[in-house]
């Protein structure tokens, strides 16, 4: 069976290496970028650690800020039209997932054409995309690195799950020093975010030895460095820690792709508009706890991950360990405890499990759910 792995052609990690980014552009021969970003990183100067960077180095760039936390198709055509009107030849992406999705969607819809609702699934386009370099500034989505973009379709209220290797970002960048005035509330969800990638990859139907090993690097730093950056946010040793862990989370998840958690949790967000982070880690324990009866063996390596002692443990023992330790650290990091707290109406049930079984990254969840299935996983979270 022949396997692909995707990944961007250079990662720039490590602190303060954002410096590095315009003798980059300009070895690449670019000349005026669209900055995709939100208005908060911009209101908070943040987006002035790029700005001053490109002005310096005689890179020209417009910037759209109207990107939501949760990107929609309106913003993904206000940022194209931006693009086309000031004839801008690369995209740079600036702050988490949002951003990097929106402008993913931006930088295919300029080579492509079409409506971004025509590329929903896996591998709809034909071209790649217009270059994209992806600047972050959390831990957790991993959108900078990944073939993955997440787009709310304000019509039908759900996420489109957008697979597709030309999205690939030709450059990610991780720079820790740009995530230590990060909130703890979203340092806590995107951290877990990062836990969620790496331990659907693990327990995926396509995960392989590489993904896998992957994934255990990255839950084992998590394990280690999540409360700390949550609770210490100036630690710049733990945020970096943080940003190779996510980033080790998606290389796992960008080639295995993910499960029932993603899939789930896309509808809440499209529905009800709640930060996906969160939606993931409240649902985290319970889709593994349906895993469980098919892969106990793989959440028992989880639990030892996560600093478990699964020595004189079964299977079944092992796997409770794990999802017990998920709940733990889901705790120690202020995740709310359930999909009450977090407004959902459980009325709405039927309707987000039947999207959810139509979401692409549902696919490789190792045991494949009825409707009532996915109904009794929410319920279970509520």
């Amino acid at each position: 069976m022949t396997t692909r792995f995707y990944m961007p052609e250079m990662s720039l990690m490590g602190t303060d290496c954002l410096k590095e980014l315009p003798k980059e552009i300009n070895n690449l021969g670019f000349t005026r970028a669209l900055i995709v970003t939100d208005a908060v990183l911009v209101e908070l100067g943040l987006i002035q650690h790029l700005t001053t960077l490109l002005k310096d180095a005689n890179i020209d760039y417009v910037i759209y800020d109207g990107t939501k936390p949760n990107p929609t198709v309106a913003n993904v055509n206000a940022g194209l039209a931006l693009l086309q009107e000031h004839i801008c030849d690369f995209v740079i992406s600036f702050g988490g997932g949002s951003p990097h999705d929106c402008a993913k969607g931006i930088a295919l819809l300029a080579t492509n054409g079409g409506d971004i609702r025509d590329y929903e699934g896996v591998n709809k386009s034909k071209f790649p995309q217009l270059p994209l370099i992806a600047v972050n500034t959390t831990a957790g989505t991993a959108s900078e690195m990944t073939i993955f973009s997440i787009i709310t379709d304000e019509n039908r209220h759900i996420k489109m799950a957008l697979v597709d290797k030309h999205m690939t970002p030709i450059i990610a960048v991780n720079d820790a020093s740009l995530m230590i005035d990060m909130p703890k509330s979203l340092t806590a969800a995107t951290g877990m975010d990062a836990l969620t990638h790496a331990i659907e990859a693990y327990v995926s139907t396509a995960a392989t030895p590489i993904t896998d090993a992957c994934a255990q690097k990255a839950i084992e730093l998590i394990s280690v460095h999540l409360k700390t950056a949550v609770h210490d946010g100036k630690n710049v040793a733990a945020r970096d820690q943080m940003a190779y862990a996510e980033y080790l989370a998606g290389m796992a998840f960008n080639n295995a792709s993910l499960g029932y958690v993603h899939a789930m949790a896309h509808q809440l967000g499209g529905m009800f508009d709640l930060p996906h982070g969160v939606c993931n880690a409240v649902l985290l324990p319970h889709v593994q706890m349906y895993n469980a009866h098919v892969v106990p063996e793989r959440l028992t390596d989880v639990a030892r991950f996560m600093g478990g002692n699964t020595t004189e443990l079964s299977a079944s023992e092992g796997a409770q360990l794990a999802i017990r330790l998920i709940k733990e650290l889901s705790a120690q990091v202020d995740i709310p405890s359930g999909l009450a707290e977090l407004g959902v109406d459980r009325t709405a049930f039927p309707a987000l499990a039947e999207n959810a079984l139509k979401d692409a990254c549902g696919f490789t969840n190792p045991k494949q759910a009825t409707l009532e299935e996915i109904i009794s996983i929410f319920e279970s979270a509520y």
